[in-house]
C-alpha cells in the first residue's frame, strides 16, 4: 500500500461499502434465517433484540461514511469528492438516491420500527403471562394477544421491507461503484 493511499478516501469508501454489503447480505439471507431455524423462539428473540440495534446502526452509519468518503473520479467528469460529489446533480440517481435510501431505511429501523417492534414483543410477553399461553402457540388467543400478534406482524413486515429496500439500494450503488473501475 502506497503511503499516499492511506490518506485517500477511496480505500475507506470501498471498505465501508464492502462491510455494508456483506453485513446486509449475511444478516438478511444467512444469519437471521439460520438463527430462526436453530434457536428456540425465546432465545432467537433475545439474540435479535441484541443484534438489531448494532445492525441498524451500521446501516445508518456506513452510508454516511460512504457519502463522506466518496472519491473523486480519475477519469474525467466533474471529479467532485465527498458530500459535494454525492450531491452533484450528475450523481443524483446513481449515488445520492441509493446512499440516501440506505441511510433512511437504516435510520427508520434504528429509531422507529426496531424500538416499536421490541416494545410490541415486550407487550406480548406481558400478555403471555396474563393469558398463560405463548404468542406463537396455536389459536385461539385472547383479543389482546391477537391484536399484539397483528401489530408485531405488521412491524416485522415493515422492518423486513425496509431491510430489503436497503439491500437493493446497496447492490444498485455497487453497480455505480463498479462502473467507476472500468
Amino acid at each position: 500500500m502506497a503511503g499516499s493511499s492511506l490518506f485517500s478516501p477511496a480505500p475507506y469508501h470501498i471498505i465501508s461499502y464492502g462491510t455494508l454489503l456483506g453485513t446486509t447480505f449475511f444478516h438478511t439471507f444467512i444469519g437471521g434465517i439460520v438463527s430462526f431455524q436453530v434457536l428456540a423462539r425465546p432465545q432467537f428473540s433475545i439474540l435479535m433484540t441484541k443484534i438489531f440495534p448494532i445492525y441498524f446502526s451500521m446501516q445508518t452509519a456506513l452510508p454516511a461514511v460512504l457519502a463522506l468518503t466518496y472519491p473523486a473520479s480519475r477519469w474525467g467528469g466533474r471529479g467532485l469528492a465527498g458530500i459535494s460529489g454525492v450531491l452533484d446533480p450528475s450523481n443524483r440517481w446513481t449515488v445520492l438516491v441509493p446512499i440516501a435510501t440506505i441511510f433512511a431505511t437504516g435510520l427508520a429501523n434504528l429509531a422507529v420500527v426496531g424500538p416499536a417492534t421490541t416494545q410490541c414483543m415486550d407487550e406480548r410477553k406481558v400478555q403471555e403471562r396474563k393469558d398463560g399461553k405463548k404468542s406463537y402457540d396455536s389459536p385461539p388467543h385472547s383479543q389482546e394477544m391477537t391484536a399484539l400478534n397483528k401489530k408485531f406482524s405488521i412491524l416485522h413486515g415493515v422492518s423486513s421491507l425496509l431491510n430489503v429496500v436497503s439491500f437493493v439500494a446497496t447492490v444498485a450503488y455497487g453497480f455505480t461503484l463498479a462502473s467507476r473501475l472500468e
